[in-house]
């Protein structure tokens, strides 16, 4: 009778075992689809604006602004982007205004923080955290308060309506975010190979260039994305530091397009125009470096 019994039982605790799997199967099924019901609800408000956009720049002049909007063009066409393409010194003067910019700002910020932030983090600097803190209490004094006194030193020193200027400007913004991403990369990588290249006779900056750049490049990668974003969109040290239209970047074209009237009223054609080609270079850039996010910290450096 017992013997009888215990396969029963036992099929018993297999199917009430088999049920509460597929229990949270079903669970997991349904919490799947719920995170991704969830992530395309967020990626619809987040494109919205964007699409229209993109919509807004391909529309005729008098459909742009008329009111009440129209959502989708009745007629494609692309004079928005004909004015813009002329407009006043023309749009290729103000691309390359900024992409030069924002190339300066990359290379003074790697050029500054990469050194700095490998001495806080490997080297025996007296009270080297003290310093880090001083250098990072620039992120709460708003930069804002300090462009006049940078507006009239750079006056004296010639650099003022000048890229480079300018770029120093973005690199002082810069800075302070970029040195506490890199020092805290570089702290995680493992002394041991550090060690092992002293050992075999590598200097310091050898070590550097060897050893952490190549394991921290993550982070550097993140920090000149950072730069670029930041150079490419800011329009607050470029009104102040720029006053002839030759050296106007991006955004400071797009504020005077906001000014400029068509059928009694603003441009919004040549505007949108202009905010979606904006868009195209952070997202070029982005795509171009994303592989670098998905990589670990440490990948490759120990063979």
């Amino acid at each position: 009778m017992s013997a009888t019994r215990a396969p029963d039982r036992l099929r018993t605790g297999r199917g009430a075992t088999t049920l509460r799997a597929e229990r949270r199967r079903d669970r997991a099924g349904r919490t799947r689809y719920l995170v991704g019901a969830l992530c395309v609800a967020l990626c619809t408000i987040m494109l919205l604006p964007l699409v229209a956009s993109m919509l807004a720049s391909v529309k005729p002049t008098a459909e742009a602004a008329a009111s009440p909007p129209t959502y989708v063009p009745d007629v494609f066409s692309l004079d928005s982007y004909q004015r813009l393409w002329t407009y006043q010194e023309g749009l290729p003067t103000y691309l390359l205004n900024s992409l030069g910019t924002a190339a300066l700002t990359i290379v003074f910020t790697l050029l500054l923080t990469v050194p700095a932030a490998y001495a806080l983090a490997r080297f025996s600097v007296p009270v080297k955290e003290f310093i880090f803190v001083v250098l990072l209490l620039a992120l709460i004094v708003p930069y804002q308060a300090l462009l006049t006194p940078m507006f009239l030193m750079f006056a004296e020193l010639g650099l003022t309506n000048k890229l480079v200027g300018l770029a120093v400007v973005h690199t002082a913004i810069q800075l302070p975010f970029s040195l506490y991403v890199l020092r805290n990369s570089f702290a995680a990588v493992p002394r041991e190979l550090e060690e092992a290249a002293i050992m075999d006779g590598a200097s310091s900056l050898q070590a550097l260039r060897r050893i952490f750049v190549p394991a921290t490049k993550p982070a550097i990668v993140t920090v000149a994305l950072f730069a670029f974003i930041m150079s490419w969109n800011e329009f607050l040290g470029a009104l102040v530091m720029m006053s002839k239209g030759s050296s106007f970047t991006l955004p400071l074209v797009l504020a005077a397009a906001r000014t400029e009237t068509s059928l009694g009223g603003t441009d919004w054609g040549m505007l949108q125009a202009g905010i979606t080609i904006s868009i195209i270079p952070c997202v070029a850039f982005y795509l171009l470096l994303q592989r670098f996010y998905v990589s670990g910290l440490m990948s490759g450096a120990v063979k």
